[in-house]
């Protein structure tokens, strides 16, 4: 089979490119390489296609459509920071790109887009667990954006008869992602600092909550909607299931490292939100799919890949 990966050179979608060659599957990527990274692909074996290029220009993502049997659609601007400082182009991306990869596909004849939604949604209700039934309150425009998306994809499900599926990520972390960015998510970027000798940041009082979830997990849901009959427009949560603080993590990272390093607190940015759990019922009721390996195990995987890197 030949699959669509948008994004497919960014952390995520490496992983998904990576799993899918590694099925004996060819893979077509479009990035535009804005977040994406050329070597997270360089070590990939198989049958894969890099198209350079942008979601929203309307010939590539015709010609990157072309005889395959579903899309993985990861590209977008990511993260709430991001789209802080350029709400236009995130909507561009997030919610114009997402219409085009959709009608891309629905005129190719492809009958599956599996997307890369968001527990942003959920915003600050403080109702927990997160549930996909409760109304979205999002906080920021890469929010909003991710909202507008799922409907989209939702809508193409129940007018074209699409096999559609969004996945809302929560807090996802291992190999290869980048620590570097400007929008760089915590794990990595307190691996790297600690490893460093560095003291980690907290944005805040560290007593706000994540539900963190590996990589390895989030391809395993990714390949279960790829595979499920009975999930056709509906929204998923993908998440570990239990949330610690970031206090927590730094702790847990002092022990996984062997260190012993406080960290250090600045003013908590505006947007984020404040606790995060999700409840994975609907995940695994729908696809069969439940997280299998815990933060702990995730946390040892990402450090020894740094380790490895540094």
């Amino acid at each position: 089979m030949r699959y669509l990966v948008t994004g497919g050179a960014g952390f995520i979608g490496s992983h998904i490119a990576e799993a899918l060659l590694a099925r004996g599957d060819a893979v077509v990527v479009v990035d535009d390489l804005s977040s994406g990274r050329e070597e997270n692909l360089a070590a990939l074996s198989g049958d894969l296609e890099l198209i350079r290029g942008d979601v929203c220009d309307a010939e590539i993502v015709a010609r990157a459509v072309r005889g395959v049997e579903a899309v993985f659609h990861q590209a977008a601007v990511p993260s709430v920071a991001a789209s802080m400082a350029d709400p236009l182009r995130c909507d561009e991306v997030n919610v114009h790109g997402t219409v085009r990869v959709l009608e891309a596909a629905r005129a190719a004849g492809v009958g599956r887009v599996i997307l890369a939604a968001s527990a942003a949604a959920y915003g600050d209700d403080p109702e927990l667990p997160k549930r996909e039934d409760m109304l979205p309150r999002p906080m920021s425009p890469y929010a909003a954006s991710k909202v507008a998306a799922e409907h989209y994809v939702r809508v193409y499900a129940e007018l074209y008869g699409m096999r559609n599926v969004s996945l809302r990520y929560f807090n996802v972390f291992g190999p290869r992602q980048d620590p570097a960015s400007d929008y760089a998510a915590v794990i990595p970027k307190f691996v790297t600092t600690l490893l460093g000798g560095g003291r980690p940041r907290i944005f805040g009082d560290g007593e706000q909550t994540r539900d963190f979830c590996t990589i390895g997990d989030v391809v395993s849901a990714n390949l279960a909607a790829l595979e499920c009959e009975h999930a056709r427009g509906q929204v998923l949560n993908v998440a570990g299931g239990r949330s610690i603080t970031i206090n927590e993590l730094v702790r847990a990272l002092n022990r996984v490292l062997g260190t012993d390093r406080e960290p250090e607190h600045a003013e908590a940015r505006p947007g984020d939100i404040r606790h995060s759990r999700a409840s994975i019922e609907r995940a695994r009721d729908v696809l069969g799919w439940s997280p299998r390996v815990s933060v702990e195990e995730g946390l040892l995987r990402t450090v020894e890949h740094f380790r490895k890197a540094g």
